[in-house]
Parts: C-alpha cells; structure tokens; sequence
C-alpha cells in the first residue's frame, strides 16, 4: 500500500550528474537551524504552550493555502472552516472532507507541506484517503495528547533557532515579553510591526485602529502629525522588544508625500467619516512614504508587499472574514512608484526595503535591477502564489544575473500554519540546491563557491538581511 514517506531525493534534478550535486548541497543544510524571518503564527501560542485541540484545527482550520484548493472545486468552506460567530466544525468531519478530496492536492506544494507534516512530524506512514480517514486522524490526535507535540517542544523539534511574527502596532507584545523572560524557553520570537490598518481613513475600521494606537502610545492621533508622532513612539517600543523589521501590505506601492495641510486635511476628513476613496489612497501612499522615511531613521528593516487584491469575494468576507483564500494577485509595478522614495533615501545606509511580489514578471524587469543599483533595496524570496519549487527556480534564474544571492531575503514562510515551517524550509532548501547543482553542471560555478552559497542562504543571509543577531 503507497504510504506518504517522502522520497529521499524529492525536488532534486532527474540527470544523475546534477542530482548528485544537489543531493551534496543539501546534505550541508538540511539539518541549519530555521531563521524565520516572517511569518504569522501568534507568539501567544508558545507563551502558553497548550495542546494543540485536533487535527484539523492544526492543519486545516485557518490554513487558507488548504481551504482554497478545497472551496476551488466546489467545496463550500463551511464545511472545514465555521463562519464568524458560529459553532466550530465537527473536526473529524472537516478531516474526512480532507481525505475525500486528496487529489485536488497532487503536484501542488500544499501536497507537499502536509505530506512532510504527516509524515516527517506525526510519523503516519499511511496514506491518507477516505477510506483511512479516521484512522489517520486518530493516529494524529494520539501524538497531539503528547508532551512532545506541544509547540515549544515542536519549536525545539523544528529547530527554529528564530520565528518573527506579525503585530498590530497596538498589541502590547505581552507574549513576546514573556517569551524572552522565560529560562526555559531558548528561542527566539521577535515582533514585526505592521501598521496596515492606519493607512486609509476612508477604509472601514481606520477610527478603531486610530483609537487603539493613540491608546497604546499614549499620543493623541487626531492630526496627521500626532499619528505620525505615535508611529514612531510604538516603532521604538516593537524594538525594545526584539523587533528588528516591519512589514506593510498595500494595494500598490507608490509612495509620495502630500504637503502637511492637504495631510492633515484629509485626516481631518477621516476622523468626521467623510474621507472619499481617492483621498484614502493619496493618504496611503503618504503613510507608506512616511514609513519608508521612519526605517531610514531608525534602522528597522522595512518589507513591502504590495500587488494583492484582498477579499475579491464579498460574500466569503462577509460570512467567514478576511484571510480566507479569496485574495488575488494585481500585475505590480516598483521603479516608478518608489522612485521619490528611493531618491529621497536609497542610497542610504540605514533603509533597508525588501520588495515582494506576486506579480513573478517584476523579478526580472524591476526588482532584481533596483537591488543591483539601491543599497537599500533586496529582493523578496517567492511568496504566496509564487511559494513553490518551479516558482522559486524561475525567481532564481530571473533575478541572479542583476541582484546575485547576497540581495536577497533568504526564505520567507509566511504561514499560520506552524508545523508546515518546516516542510516549507525544506522544500525551499532542497529548491536552492537543486538550482545552485545546475549552475556547478553548467560550470557558472564552483562546488565550493555553491556550497558555500547554500549555507549563507540559511545561515547568514536572513540574518543580515533582516538585521537579527546572530
């Protein structure tokens, strides 16, 4: 009976010569300790380090890279995932849909994640399909009533040496705090600023996140100038607390400021609920270069993701909120919208901006050309749609000839789902391999130079890219 136990050489090249090159690079980072220099798995999780309540809410419920192969072909998410407000699903039900529809999953990197899960993490040695279903999840179920599967001794499992998260620039970092003040906890587990719902007084919610900022700084936001006063104040606060970077996802990224009466005129109109569409976005593009002026002063890494329609589909944000599968890439364009940010402070030493995208064009045309002249500028491993083993050979071959490997970002997770960190870093690795083999085969490139490459991609280069000591 086919099991999930994962082949030894998965993901590396099929001629021989250049296999076993890969198989050599990798053999020299499999077992680095994993920098995850962002993501989304909450630090309140390993503060309190409780059980994990079931299968599916490990591995299923709010992973939305699942959810969406499933609603995709017809699956109403309700099934695995309850709607706002409701019961939660039956967990061996949603399972049981799970297993039903395993083969949606084949050749996707989904496939891959909860292959490695199951099978590298939970030790299953089936395979999993409707008609081993329950059997499955109990074998699960069984490892998760175990000490050893709580999430510290995960983390420790995992060999996360560094896990960033991501926070409202409001949260009080409790968890975070505690984390670094536990003796018996040896990771470490750093804040990521992300001050997205400040953005647009014209977007539903922009008054509550105003009132909570304001709340938490201890800094009056009714002017456009104390918000920015506030901003900074939390910026230094996130850094007492070990946070080294922030992260900003917006619809595009030109970033312009706007003189300070047409500011605070719009901030003025938010605050009264009248702020049109358009002044949001003139707004959003002040804040974001207000951002980018704030990391050229203090020092924190800035990551930027613009490119994504979020929440396409009204009615599954209105029943099952946001996060929930149905945001969409935007064709994204750089050089001209951060040009006056760029000319402002690019060539500086302290910004440090990692661009992202999901629009895989820009590679080659923007990013990788403004990394190969901006000092401050780095290109974003492949995210999201992009997180894949073709995606990340194509990012590779696109951006290596004007930026190299050393302005990059090292791997990017970017999961809710923790014991897919893991399987991610893995496959990312073995992805890195594969590619650096070719250029040896090639003979662009030594064996040595590669192998050393390989370790700097795990070891060195997250690290300094996003300014975590080592």
């Amino acid at each position: 009976m086919p099991t999930t136990t994962m082949h030894p050489d998965r993901l590396f090249p099929s001629d021989p010569v250049t296999r076993d090159l890969a198989r050599e690079l990798y053999a020299g980072i499999a077992d680095a300790p994993i920098c995850s220099p962002h993501g989304h798995v909450p630090a309140k999780m390993l503060a309190e380090n409780r059980p994990f309540a079931s299968p599916t809410d490990l591995l299923i419920t709010g992973d939305h890279y699942v959810t969406r192969v499933l609603h995709g072909a017809g699956v109403p998410l309700g099934r695995v995932q309850a709607p706002a407000g409701e019961p939660a699903v039956d967990p061996r039900e949603a399972w049981r849909v799970l297993a039903a529809h395993w083969h949606l999953f084949r050749a996707t990197p989904v496939q891959y994640w909860l292959e490695y899960q199951l099978g590298e993490v939970f030790g299953v040695t089936r395979r999993l399909t409707a008609e081993s279903a329950d059997a499955v999840y109990d074998e699960v179920a069984e490892r998760l009533g175990e000490d050893e599967f709580r999430p510290r001794a995960l983390f420790e499992r995992f060999g996360v040496d560094v896990l960033a998260t991501t926070d409202d620039p409001a949260d009080d970092l409790a968890a975070h705090r505690a984390l670094a003040a536990d003796p018996t906890f040896s990771g470490r587990v750093l804040p990521t600023f992300r001050a997205d719902r400040i953005m647009d007084p014209s977007a539903p919610g922009w008054l509550g996140a105003i009132d909570r900022l304001a709340a938490a700084s201890g800094i009056s936001c009714g002017t456009h100038a104390g918000l920015l006063e506030a901003l900074r104040a939390r910026r230094a606060f996130f850094r007492e607390v070990g946070g080294t970077a922030t992260d900003t996802g917006v619809a595009d990224a030109w970033a312009l400021p706007l003189d300070a009466a047409e500011a605070e005129r719009i901030h003025a109109a938010g605050f009264s609920g009248r702020a049109t569409a358009a002044e949001g976005v003139a707004y959003r593009r002040d804040i974001l270069y207000r951002l980018i002026e704030m990391a050229a002063d203090d020092g924190m890494v800035m990551q930027l993701h613009p490119g994504v329609h979020r929440n396409h589909h009204v009615p599954t944000l209105e029943r099952h909120g946001a996060d929930t599968g149905h945001d969409l890439p935007l064709p994204t364009t750089f050089t001209v919208p951060l040009r006056r940010a760029l000319n402002d402070f690019g060539t500086g030493t302290a910004l440090r901006l990692v661009l992202f995208t999901v629009d895989e064009t820009a590679f080659s045309r923007e990013l990788a050309p403004l990394a190969g002249f901006y000092p401050s500028v780095y290109v974003g491993a492949p995210w999201w749609f992009l997180d894949t083993p073709d995606a990340m050979e194509r990012y590779r071959r696109s951006i290596t000839d004007s930026a190299g490997f050393a302005k990059t970002s090292g791997f990017i997770d970017d999961t809710r789902a923790f014991c897919s960190i893991p399987a991610r870093h893995d496959m990312a690795r073995r992805a890195d391999a594969s590619y650096l083999a070719s250029l040896v085969a090639t003979h662009r490139l030594s064996e040595a130079d590669a192998a050393e490459i390989a370790v700097d991609l795990v070891q060195r280069i997250p690290y300094d890219t996003f300014r975590i000591p080592r």
